[in-house]
């Protein structure tokens, strides 16, 4: 397969396969800039969510340094989807402070931003707080990632629910989860990760106009085979992306590696 072709897999979503990591990012940021530019061509404002982890970096990088000649960032109101329950912005394995570092401090004028407040006082709250901010209006895209054991966001397997009633939730973290944060060189040991979060839910993404979805590396590797072809079920819950009908997939060969 060439690095610009798409994989044939039925009922799945367009997935899109490069030779490696760094052109999967650019690739992805290619394809997010002419979704952006289409979207604010056609409308005064749109909305984008973000994931915060590893997996984005190459993505992100890309996308900021070749948007900012032609993306006006003044018009998009960004999110992110989770944060760790009592970590405060500060710490550098928080996800508002991984926002900041890979996006927001590289594009100034992006200054409509609703950050998810893992240390607010009052979590439950927050969960509320968030949840009426997405509910204003449709996100236009998502920026996502899926996680080893097939979590969106922290929708991890115990917790995920397709038809969650809340937009926002607390969840507890299972092991695995917890483990690729230690993988990811986030945080020193599996002690160390909190054990809890604030989580967007997954109907947050199924409503969503446009899904990019960036999977790289060989830990995804099984991910990414699940997520394509296992059952649609909560045991998976990247699986639920092959139901939206605006969803792409970035794969490079190492988390495509169990396709064949």
């Amino acid at each position: 397969m060439s690095s610009s072709s798409l994989i044939p897999v039925p009922a799945a979503p367009d997935i899109d396969l490069s030779d490696t990591r760094a052109d999967l990012g650019q690739r992805a940021a290619n394809h997010v800039i002419k979704q952006l530019s289409g979207l604010l061509s056609r409308q005064a404002r749109v909305r984008v969510m973000f994931a915060c982890a590893p997996s984005q970096d190459e993505f992100l990088a890309a996308l900021v340094t070749q948007s900012m000649a032609s993306i006006d960032w003044s018009r998009v109101s960004a999110f992110h989807m989770d944060e760790y329950v009592g970590l405060p912005e500060s710490h550098r394995a928080g996800f508002r402070h991984y926002l900041r570092r890979h996006v927001l401090d590289r594009l100034p004028a992006l200054v409509d931003v609703a950050l998810l407040r893992g240390d607010a006082p009052d979590p439950e709250q927050e969960c509320r707080r968030y949840e009426a901010l997405l509910a204003e209006a449709p996100l236009d895209l998502i920026c996502l990632g899926i996680g080893e054991n097939g979590h969106i966001a922290f929708n991890d397997p115990p917790v995920a629910n397709f038809d969650d009633p809340r937009g926002v939730k607390i969840v507890e973290l299972d092991h695995a989860c917890r483990q690729q944060q230690v993988n990811d060189g986030c945080f020193p040991t599996l002690e160390a990760v909190p054990t809890h979060a604030l989580t967007v839910t997954i109907p947050t993404f199924r409503r969503a106009r446009s899904l990019s979805v960036v999977v790289p590396g060989p830990r995804k590797a099984e991910a990414v085979r699940a997520a394509l072809r296992d059952p649609i079920t909560t045991a998976c819950p990247a699986t639920i992306l092959r139901t939206h009908p605006q969803a792409r997939l970035f794969v490079d060969r190492a988390s495509a590696s169990l396709l064949t």
